[in-house]
């Protein structure tokens, strides 16, 4: 049987309004651009917990308990090892970066590798970002561009180096700098390792503990996301050696990150 004639305009008309309204959806929808470092991307997390609250998902999640906040996306681009000198030079920029579509902020959370890997850090890593800020600039042209501090993860003195190289960055490019670091150091009054996983070689075990903690090894390392194990090992030298986020951590990247975006894009509505 053939539609009438008024069941043929109705579907007509769905086609044209449904897409339509499904751009506009679109077209509200902020998309988030997370780089950085190891720091930023969480590797170790996402290998011990592969279902597990990324970076990424915390901010949109924050975001989207905002009743007055748009859908957003968030695309963590965080490598485990980089800088910012190695990103442009390497060819991963404009393979991985350059390509991303409908970008409408970008943080960038790099500094730590940077220190040990870029010769003369103080004046090349200011540089690096500058030149970083302009390739983003003429690739996501109405984009917001926001350099972040670091979170505590050295001797407080190199902290405050890197942290003065970023700012010093952000000022030849005219960028307000976002503060994570004091959030961060904030939290970790609370208890100084209760934001960073453990990640500690088997052979440095007592050997009589070895077999035991067999559930934790990955590749050669007892990895533990959480405290569970200080009650045995807390006295055993750089037991609390790796500063790397826990996902405790990125909780609290992820609750400071939106807090700054909810402030962005309500200064940008109209």
């Amino acid at each position: 049987m053939r539609p009438s004639h008024a069941a043929r305009v109705l579907m007509i008309t769905l086609a044209l309004t449904v897409p339509a309204a499904v751009r506009a959806a679109d077209a509200e929808k902020v998309k988030v651009l997370l780089l950085g470092d190891s720091t930023t991307i969480g590797s170790v997390c996402r290998q011990v917990e592969p279902k597990g609250l990324y970076l990424e998902d915390v901010i949109r999640s924050l975001l989207a308990a905002e009743k007055d906040m748009p859908p957003a996306e968030v695309v963590n681009q965080g490598r485990d090892g980089e800088f910012i000198h190695g990103l442009l030079t390497s060819g991963r920029y404009g393979r991985e970066i350059a390509v991303i579509k409908d970008v409408d902020y970008v943080f960038i959370r790099y500094g730590l590798n940077d220190l040990s890997k870029r010769e003369d850090f103080d004046t090349n890593f200011p540089a690096d970002l500058a030149a970083l800020v302009a390739r983003l600039r003429k690739d996501f042209p109405g984009a917001t561009i926001v350099p972040t501090t670091i979170i505590p993860y050295m001797a407080p003195e190199a902290d405050d180096r890197i942290n003065r190289a970023i700012r010093k960055g952000a000022e030849a490019g005219k960028l307000d700098v976002f503060d994570l670091y004091t959030r961060y150091s904030a939290e970790l009054k609370s208890g100084p390792n209760m934001l960073n996983y453990r990640r500690y070689a088997l052979e440095k075990i007592p050997e009589k503990d070895r077999e035991w903690v067999r559930p934790f090894l990955r590749g050669g390392q007892i990895v533990v996301m959480d405290n569970r194990l200080d009650a045995h090992f807390r006295d055993l030298p750089g037991w609390f050696g790796d500063r790397h986020p826990s996902p405790a951590g990125y909780h609290v990247i992820g609750d400071e990150t939106a807090k700054y975006l909810v402030k962005l894009i309500r200064a940008r509505k109209p």
